[in-house]
């Protein structure tokens, strides 16, 4: 479990913590500004982020190895927490969909650690199968097992998570070593599969999505005919755009932000909040911090001292990637109005420790890298 014989402190990972907390501390912030008079979103941002750092400190130092091999036992447990979302008593609905347990006065999303869970599986998947990675028995196998939690995540209704869930085994596969022989005939499949099912989902008679979620669709391709779903995400840009270069934080009008008008601008949408505080500048380096956390995981991928722990970063990295890709995409209108926290930033307890244990098993992976006595980024 602890092998700190193997481990060198001299390459221990300062620089990603310090990052995250960087951006975990820009978050609680933030959330102070937008929050309810009578909220305490922020005060919980900050315990959620010491027990984080905490949690990452100590997973770090536990073997990826030893996490791996228990990789049937967790896909297990996240199978019941996914049943207990749908047929528990402890279930809890949000926004018109079931995704979190509550305990007590405290909730839970287990999509969040699903997502860390799964990678941690495929990791191991593919590394008990690598001389087999192009044969299909192993191709339907991973398929499978991929689909069923992801199947239990859409179903809660929850499309971003699954967009996430879906991207992650697509970037792990093609990190395992898939062959370009079975990669083009995928993508000479799947472009014109792809731009058909675009069509169909938007098809009165189209079965996939629930009305909401193809309406949701409907309104960035057609805004006009949907105001009341676009509201959100139209008032989110008007937000972003007020804070122009500097944002208004710096004119010292941080008590006066629209966005704290732009419902769950504490999470799904706080990047609205970043803009307006911080303007186009304060984005792009929140925006940047976020990147040097994504760029240090690929650098640890990069050095691993294993195929394992080089497809663990991955999938950590591709995470990250992509929930930044459509929280900001979405917040600025880009994409359908989909909720995906921005990874340390939002508000929310169980994507913050998520991605703090996330942050954890990068560590340990670059305490174990094969080049001693590198530098942290």
């Amino acid at each position: 479990m602890f092998k700190f014989k193997n481990y060198n402190f001299k390459q221990y990972g300062y620089s990603l913590l310090i990052l995250v907390l960087i951006l975990g501390g820009i978050g609680a912030y933030l959330i102070g500004l937008v929050q309810a008079a009578d909220s305490n979103l922020a005060q919980r941002q900050v315990m959620g982020l010491a027990i984080g750092f905490f949690a990452a400190v100590f997973v770090s130092l536990v073997d990826y190895h030893f996490i791996c091999r228990l990789f049937i036992p967790m896909y297990l447990f996240n199978i019941i927490l996914l049943l207990m979302v749908k047929y528990s008593p402890f279930a809890v609905d949000h926004y018109d969909a079931r995704r979190w347990l509550k305990f007590g006065s405290i909730e839970f999303q287990p999509s969040e650690l699903s997502k860390i869970i799964m990678i941690l599986f495929l990791a191991q998947f593919f590394s008990l199968f690598q001389r087999s990675i192009n044969r299909l028995p192993t191709f339907i196998g991973a398929c499978v097992l991929m689909a069923i939690p992801t199947y239990m995540i859409f179903d809660q209704p929850h499309l971003s998570t699954t967009m996430v869930m879906l991207f992650i085994f697509a970037v792990l596969y093609f990190a395992a070593g898939l062959s370009y022989k079975i990669i083009v005939p995928i993508l000479l499949i799947g472009i014109p599969l792809f731009i058909g099912l675009f069509w169909y989902i938007q098809q009165d008679f189209q079965t996939l999505l629930t009305e909401y979620q193809q309406d949701r669709i409907l309104s960035i391709l057609n805004p006009d005919d949907y105001p009341d779903l676009v509201y959100q995400q139209s008032n989110s840009v008007q937000a972003i755009g007020s804070g122009q270069l500097y944002g208004k934080v710096l004119n010292g009008e941080a008590d006066v932000l629209g966005s704290s008008y732009v419902p769950v601008v504490e999470s799904d949408f706080i990047f609205s909040a970043v803009g307006e505080a911080f303007g186009f500048f304060g984005s792009c380096v929140v925006i940047g911090l976020l990147t040097l956390i994504i760029i240090q995981c690929l650098v640890v991928a990069k050095n691993a001292s294993d195929y394992l722990g080089m497809l663990i970063a991955t999938g950590i990295s591709s995470m990250f990637m992509i929930q930044l890709f459509v929280n900001v995409g979405v917040a600025t209108q880009i994409l359908p109005n989909t909720g995906t926290p921005f990874p340390f930033l939002s508000s929310g307890l169980s994507s913050l420790l998520s991605g703090m244990l996330s942050v954890g098993v990068i560590l340990n992976i670059k305490l174990q890298s094969k080049k001693r006595g590198g530098n942290s980024i």
